[in-house]
């Protein structure tokens, strides 16, 4: 036999060794649909270099050993998270929905806690200067924690506004995503705050691109936006620290967010979900901040306030959280149910309940942006269009800019808001925080705001999907069929 013929003998064998292995190990993977494996497994078959490196890239959600050890560890330090809020108020829930707060308590053991309020602010900009007030109003501390953090006008003021709270001795700690805020974290603006006392740090950092591949997949980021202050207020939503503007994506401006300001005994458990962040990252132990007793207020508002309850998703948890809690309440649904979501990219489970929402009689809508930051995002969700529509689902397009908001209300009783998308990257490879709550009142606020983005929403109708040229759907429906993969 010649050289050449031993030489590629010995190169088919080593590039189906590889191949095997890889199958292998996409048929072993845990928590996937076999949709997911059968996937992966002909991608590696059909293009056997690209769907290697593809899967080394992307097959598998790897935050990194020393990470998950690091949050683990983190948590472990920390009080358990079902006493860090006071007792629990199953009680005073209806019964038909305390389904949902067992799936919520299943996430993160946070218990649904009584005596909390709530304000709905009224755009970005109205957030941000009740942010900045509240942190120029703040007597012991502050921690931040934002996925995207621009230093625009409105990043540039809660900068501002921590280091004025520094000076004057208020301890204060930021956090950004290493990714979604690297030119911030690597501008003369985090140096600044760093010198004017300041504590920082940088969320799943990156370090060198090539060698982060042997550590964890770069693309699993902590997406949640968190502000703190002096553990009695709490800020949650969809807000990134930037002007509704948002420099980076100017094109699709405005970015339409919800954000809420909450007192009560839910901000502990903002709380905790921050420093099991933090200490992940750093060496500082912020357990004794659970130490110390529920604000007065929180007490006094027990029976007054509503039941509220973090949702905390990511790698440091349970698999399959967000998509659970999401199936839980759409299931819940007898009346209304109304959805505002940028990225709607949902696994079987999803889907199906949503469309059973309308096939039972719940008036159930889900709104999206007419143009999306994610051309792939958008093709995959409009793929998804013709079987809603045939449910009785009623779909609707954004036209004010692109609608990043959250939320989702029920029946007038409950809402949900915070940073969690319905597609697979919130689901599997993000850090998210939301939280649940049932009040009659707040949800109607939730509510008035979604009517807002209906009226700015006009209806896709199964014509218009019917008219869809074949390259389109093929298009669409061959970018979601790509979607187990990711």
């Amino acid at each position: 036999m010649h050289d050449s013929a031993v030489v590629a003998w010995l190169l088919f064998a080593v590039h189906a060794s590889l191949q095997l292995v890889f199958i292998v190990r996409a048929l072993l993977r845990p928590h996937r649909e076999p949709a997911s494996r059968f996937a992966w497994v002909l991608v590696i078959v059909l293009a056997p270099v690209i769907g290697i490196l593809a899967y080394i890239l992307f097959g598998e959600v790897n935050l990194g050993r020393k990470a998950v050890a690091r949050l683990r560890a983190a948590l472990d330090a920390l009080p358990p998270a079902a006493d860090v809020a006071g007792a629990s108020a199953e009680a005073m829930i209806p019964e038909r929905w305390v389904p949902l707060f067992r799936v919520g308590y299943s996430v993160n053991h946070f218990l649904p806690v009584a005596g909390n309020r709530a304000a709905l602010l009224p755009d970005s900009a109205s957030a941000i200067a009740a942010m900045v007030a509240d942190i120029d109003a703040a007597r012991h501390s502050v921690h931040v924690l934002f996925y995207i953090w621009l230093a625009d006008e409105s990043g540039v003021k809660v900068m501002e506004a921590l280091k004025r709270a520094a000076a004057r001795g208020v301890v204060c700690r930021a956090m950004a995503d290493d990714l979604g805020s690297r030119a911030l974290i690597r501008s003369m603006h985090w140096r600044d705050m760093a010198a004017s006392g300041v504590r920082l740090a940088a969320a799943l950092p990156v370090g060198n691109p090539l060698l982060r591949l042997f550590k964890g997949r770069i693309d699993m980021r902590n997406h949640r936006k968190i502000a703190v202050i002096d553990n009695a207020i709490t800020y949650c939503g969809s807000q990134n620290c930037a002007d509704a503007a948002f420099a980076v994506k100017a094109r699709f401006a405005p970015w339409v967010d919800v954000m809420a300001r909450f007192e009560g005994p839910v901000v502990r458990q903002n709380q905790h979900l921050f420093a099991s962040n933090w200490m992940a990252q750093t060496d500082e132990d912020l357990a004794p901040l659970f130490a110390e007793p529920l604000p007065a207020q929180s007490q006094a508002t027990s029976v007054s306030g509503f039941v509220a309850q973090v949702i905390g998703s990511g790698a440091g948890v349970r698999y399959s959280a967000m998509p659970e809690t999401f199936v839980a309440l759409m299931n819940a649904a007898r009346r209304e149910l109304v959805i505002t979501t940028p990225y709607y990219v949902p696994d079987e489970p999803i889907q199906a309940a949503l469309c059973a929402s309308a096939r039972r009689g719940v008036a159930t809508t889900i709104v999206f942006p007419r143009r999306n930051d994610s051309r792939i995002v958008a093709s995959a969700s409009r793929s998804y269009y013709r079987d809603l529509l045939e449910a009785g689902v009623e779909i609707r397009e954004y036209v004010g800019g692109l609608l990043h908001a959250k939320t989702l209300t029920l029946d007038g009783e409950v809402t949900l808001i915070g940073s969690a998308n319905i597609d697979r990257r919130s689901f599997e490879l993000n850090a998210e925080n939301n939280i649940l709550l049932h009040d009659e009142t707040f949800t109607r606020a939730v509510r008035a705001r979604q009517q807002v983005f209906l009226d700015a929403a006009p209806p896709v109708t199964k014509t218009q999907v019917d008219a869809y040229s074949p390259a389109r759907q093929l298009w669409n429906n061959t970018i979601a069929m790509l979607g187990p993969v990711l």
